[in-house]
Formats: structure tokens, sequence, C-alpha cells
């Protein structure tokens, strides 16, 4: 038997494992449920370890094929993991979920590229890679609930926005998530077209009860573009039944689509009150502030290095709705500048935007325009706008007018802050972001600063015209 190794010796390895947890599972799980693990005992084998009493059970059953793997990249193979509440005869490795499967044959059935298994998920759509804003915080913290709880909170999940929004990444994300930490669960990702395809193909083969099994054994089922039932009958007709299925045993169901329950006439009633019975989450388009974030985080995990930030500006700044055209224009940008050797700057960006999403012809809206009009309007002196004065009242509009000089007229970051008195970079963007979140909860501001817009914008047409 080997003797037991002194602790200060693997203290570094013992590190590095922790810091590759926090790799792997991100910060917040790492945070909440891996940051207190101690190490109590390592006989060059295994490694004894201990985690508060109220939540090891759950560590061991959700983390104990994640800990191996770091522990073997860290320490060397073969090695493996306990704990010091194990009941004795429990085994150390991956827990078996409810099918008596592990982690390892869910994933096996997964990766297979078989029909019956639907569209493969895509690795990069994760929770880490998804960028929070106003307009998609409650559709990100639902989906990141039912992947922590599938079956036990919002069940169905309906994710709700136009295309290009992320319906789709949050979806991939609940499934990498759960086919991570789900100690077993059976995943199934799919897309009505791809589902309407296998059920055709199971009837000319004769194989419905294949069919139907393939499905209704999962877990979880994550359905893309629910908005295609609407021309199919005889599919709908077996979702109906699939859904019913799943749902009354318990099971997990996501969908998505471009529109809400309600607006999907084409769709049986029986069903649109089923997509209803859950959580309707909407995603709305990003706001400036969270379009430079993505821009950042797409660059940052292609390793794109883009030393001019006014470039993420620019893309930010003509490209407002649609995340995967925002992505598209970055990419685009870059191809440019591989094929031609011309530095990724302001210059190369207007050149590929303007070929992409011109600019709107107006007129120019001055930012003194704006400070004048806020002025006016909220009963501040103009020159307070560009003062260091912190009274709520200037604060207020001068906060209202940097967001409308970003909202309204194709200025710069560094442009709008030059202008309100030297502020920088930092300070506009905080602005615009202080404005955004009080529009949300504070009514008669929204009405003062949609009116402010109308009266910018009557001003702009009465000099076009």
């Amino acid at each position: 038997m080997a003797l037991p190794i002194q602790l200060d010796e693997v203290a570094p390895a013992w590190r590095k494992l922790h810091a590759s947890l926090r790799r792997t599972v991100g910060d917040s799980a790492y945070d909440i449920w891996l940051s207190r693990l101690e190490l109590k005992a390592w006989d060059g084998a295994v490694l004894l370890l201990q985690a508060p009493s109220d939540t090891e059970a759950w560590v061991a059953k959700r983390f104990g094929r994640i800990l191996e793997d770091c522990a073997r990249h860290v320490f060397g193979d073969p090695v493996s993991v306990a704990f010091t509440g194990a009941r004795p005869g429990t085994a150390r490795g991956a827990p078996r979920g409810r099918h008596g499967s592990t982690r390892a044959d869910a994933d096996a059935r997964w990766g297979a590229p078989s029909p019956e298994r639907g569209s493969r998920l895509n690795p990069r759509f994760s929770f880490d890679q998804f960028v929070i804003g106003d307009g998609n915080r409650l559709a990100h913290a639902a989906a990141l609930a039912v992947a922590e709880n599938p079956g036990q909170t919002w069940n169905p999940l309906f994710l709700h926005a136009p295309p290009g929004l992320g319906k789709t990444h949050l979806l991939h994300a609940i499934g990498n998530y759960i086919v991570a930490f789900g100690s077993g669960a059976t995943v199934r990702y799919t897309t009505v077209e791809a589902f309407t395809n296998h059920f055709i193909g199971s009837l000319s083969t004769h194989s419905v009860d294949r069919f139907k099994t393939s499905y209704r054994d999962a877990d979880v089922l994550l359905i893309d573009d629910v908005q295609f039932l609407g021309s199919k009958a005889k599919t709908g007709e077996e979702f109906f039944h699939t859904f019913n299925s799943l749902h009354q045993a318990g099971r997990q169901l996501v969908l998505t689509c471009d529109r809400l329950p309600r607006q999907l006439v084409e769709v049986e009633a029986r069903l649109r009150e089923r997509f209803e019975s859950g959580l309707v989450a909407d995603i709305d388009p990003p706001d400036f502030a969270t379009r430079l974030t993505i821009l950042r985080k797409r660059a940052a995990l292609d390793d794109i290095m883009i030393p001019d930030n006014a470039v993420f500006e620019l893309i930010a700044a003509r490209i407002t709705d649609n995340v995967r055209a925002l992505e598209g224009a970055l990419i685009r940008i870059v191809a440019h500048h591989s094929l031609t050797g011309r530095p990724i700057d302001a210059v190369l960006a207007r050149h590929v935007l303007d070929g992409i999403a011109p600019v709107r012809s107006r007129p120019d809206l001055s930012i003194q325009a704006i400070q004048s009009a806020a002025s006016s309007y909220f009963g501040v002196d103009a020159g307070a706008l560009c003062s260091a004065s912190r009274t709520a009242p200037v604060a207020w509009a001068r906060q209202v007018a940097i967001h409308l000089a970003r909202e309204l007229a194709d200025h710069s970051l560094a442009d709008i802050g030059t202008a309100f008195g030297g502020r920088n970079h930092a300070t506009v963007l905080h602005a615009c972001k202080r404005v955004s979140e009080r529009l949300v909860k504070d009514l008669n501001a929204r009405a003062d600063v949609d009116k402010l817009a109308s009266m910018l914008r009557s001003e702009q047409r009465d000099r076009t015209c």
C-alpha cells in the first residue's frame, strides 16, 4: 500500500487543480460550489477531498467527473477522486443517471452522428460566452435556472426573439451545461425541420415506435424554430403527443420561436396553450454598451487583436438589431485585413461597413443641438451640462443628452466625451447605461426621453424639407 504523501508537497499541484476547475466550470459555479474544497489526503493514486457538509453530496454528484478529469490533467493518470463523507462502497467515478447511464455513456450517445440524435450541440455556445444585457437578462437567468435544475423550474421554457438575438445560443448553452454537469441526463437538441424529416422518414420505413422512443426517452428536449410547425399538420400532431409525454413525465422542454405563442395562428390552439403554460422569455435587441461587449468578447474568443477601439464603436453604431450581423461585420473587417494587408482601423471599418450597413441619409444632428434641446427641456443651463456639477437635475439632463448623442447621431464616444467637458470614454458609456436602466423602471423618465428624441427628429426632418 502506498504511503500517504505530505500535503505541502502537492500544494502547487493543488493550486493548479483549482485554477483548472475555475477555467472549466466558469467563475460563478466555481465560487459557489468548488472554491471551498479542501485536500485532506493524497497517496499518489487517490485525492481525498472535503467539501462543506451541507453541499458535499451535491458537489460529488454534480462535479465528480469534472473533478476527476481536471485532477488527471494536473496530477497525471491514473488518479481518482473521493470525498471524506462518501459512504463505504460508493464508487468514486462519475455518478450514474436515472437510466443507469454514466456521463461518458451519454456523451458517446450524444456525439454519434446519427439522424436520430438530431443536430449536434455547438460547443462555442456556452453561458460563459453569452453576453448579458438589459434586453436578454430574463432569458439568460431562466435558461441558467433550467440548466441547473431541468424539469424543476420553468417547464416548458419558451424563448422568443427575432432572428439573430441569441435564442439558439441559449438553447445550446442549456444543452452543453447539462451534458457537462447533468450526471448522465440525456439531452436531445433538434430543429422542427429535423424533427419533421425524422418523422416522415420513420413513416416510410415503418419505424415510428423507434422514432417516438428516440425523443420521449430524453431527459431534456431542446427544440429550435417551433414557428415552422404551423404548416405541418401531421408533424404538429406527433409533436403534441411528444410534448405531452415528456411534460407529464417531468422531463424538461425548451423551445425557441421568432414570435410569441399567441401569434402562432397556424399552430393548433392546444399546442399554443402548452407553450404558454411555462415561462415565455423575450429577448430584445442589445443596447450600445452590450453590442460593444459582444464584439470585444468575439474578438477575444477568436484571438483577434484590434488595437483601435473606434473599430468596435463603428460596428456597434451601424449594426443595432442583430447579434449575428454584428459578429458577421467584425469577421468581414478581419477578412479584408487578412486579404489586403490593410491595418484594422477606423478607415477600413468604415469602408467595409459602407458596403453592408451604409449610414442612413439624414442631416447631421450636432452634439451642440442635442445639448441645447436637453438644457431647454429640463430647464438647466446649457453650460452646466459640460461642467463638473453633479446635482440631480443637471446630472440627469447631461446623461440624457449623452444618451441621445449616442443614439441619434453618428458620433464616437471620444467626440461625445470631449463635447461634454472632456469626459472620458468610460464616463460616456456609464451615462448611456444609467439612462437605459432608468428607462426600464421609470415611465415618466421614458416619456421625457421619448418626447425629447421626437423633438430632435422633427428638427432633422424640418431641415431636410
